[in-house]
């Protein structure tokens, strides 16, 4: 499989006209010659094992600014359900507001496209032996927002919610049976004895995160790069490990989708739902564009 994953790599290359060539002679240069060398690859390749399967991680050096909506998605349907269910899809938004200070710290005129931004587009394989596992798509960098109406969802939402106290609390994903669970969950809340998400106590669907921040939290209200935001399909469960280090995502089998956004949700807000950002040129308001 990974000789496979490194013969599709240069296939792409020489369609790209960028063939590889063996030379006959190598001839040596000095210290300052190389210095006056400079160049970065198209592509880079990682090879990582943690024991108990063996990662190839593809990486394109290029950045990407985008908008794009989706009117449905459904990923891992299957058994009477789907692991993403959500309708609207959108990545990046368009300002409503001149003044108001966006996701990546600057102002956008009315009209304006604020774009969702990913760095270094990458694939990641996982293998076991010679068989696949799992695959994930990602941005080694990515910032902006991710709209939607969603009803299922297995994965993770990196959302902070503040408590009766104004505390900062880790949200939870619930099923519609108030069990915290991160397989095709419906609702999101805080943990607690008294949540009920048939009734809504510290409890709300998952279509309240009409809009949410990808990014890190950084100083004050300013929104950092993620390296954790990825898609990935798993034949069995796949630890994950962040393109820079330091985090390992838990991906049980099926379909996953990692939000890691730098949001705090005020008591309010939870209670009526984020508002949704504008995301087509007919803008209805904070409902569906």
């Amino acid at each position: 499989m990974r000789q496979d994953a490194y013969g599709y790599v240069v296939l792409a290359l020489v369609c790209l006209g960028i063939a590889p060539v063996a030379q006959a002679e190598l001839e040596p240069i000095s210290d300052q010659e190389m210095s006056e060398v400079q160049g970065q690859g198209f592509m880079t390749i990682e090879n990582l094992d943690d024991g108990a399967h063996q990662f190839t991680r593809m990486s394109l050096t290029m950045d990407a600014e985008t908008r794009i909506n989706a009117d449905n998605v459904t990923l891992g349907s299957i058994d009477s359900g789907a692991d993403f269910q959500a309708t609207d899809v959108a990545l990046g938004h368009i300002s409503r507001d001149d003044a108001r200070i966006q996701i990546d710290g600057n102002r956008y005129a009315v009209d304006e496209v604020v774009p969702f931004v990913g760095l270094k587009p990458y694939i990641e394989l996982a293998e076991v032996g010679d068989e696949l596992a799992g695959f994930r798509m990602g941005f080694k960098q990515a910032r902006g927002t991710f709209s939607s109406d969603m009803t299922s969802l297995s994965g993770n939402i990196g959302l902070q919610i503040e408590d009766a106290d104004g505390n900062p609390t880790a949200a939870t994903l619930f099923d519609s049976n108030t069990s915290a669970t991160n397989y095709r969950a419906s609702h999101f809340g805080l943990a607690g004895a008294t949540t009920d998400c048939s009734t809504g106590v510290q409890c709300a669907p998952l279509s309240y995160l009409r809009s949410l921040d990808i990014g890190e939290a950084g100083e004050g209200d300013a929104t950092e790069f993620t390296n954790d935001f990825f898609l990935s399909f798993q034949r069995e469960g796949v630890n994950w490990q962040s393109p820079e280090g330091g985090n390992v995502i838990e991906a049980a089998k099926g379909v996953f989708l990692n939000l890691p956004t730098s949001m705090t949700l005020n008591q309010q807000v939870f209670a009526n739902g984020v508002p949704r950002e504008r995301t087509h040129y007919v803008d209805r308001g904070n409902g569906m564009f």
